[in-house]
């Protein structure tokens, strides 16, 4: 699976304890959850940190928010790349 990269600096957006023995959660999620289950899960997420931010954690719900939304572009990307590529 591939090295996901940082979408912001700060450690408690995609903190080390959600990755076991090298491979992060969110990958496992893509694996095992349809286009459509990941897309949902991403976008529950986000909501979840978004509706949060200004009564839990500030800008650090904002960027946790933004990594999902991050993924999931780059996820819905790589998926339609691989439709187009099989046309």
């Amino acid at each position: 699976m591939s090295k996901k990269k940082a979408f912001t600096n700060n450690p408690n957006v995609n903190p080390s304890r959600y990755k076991r023995g090298g491979i992060e959660l969110i990958d496992v999620m893509k694996a095992e959850l349809s286009p459509e289950e990941f897309k949902g899960f991403c976008k529950a997420i986000m909501l979840k940190y978004i509706c949060r931010a200004d009564k839990k954690n500030g800008l650090e719900d904002y960027e946790k928010a933004k990594w999902y939304m991050d993924t999931l572009v780059e996820y819905l990307q790589k998926l339609e790349a691989s439709k187009n590529a099989g046309v």
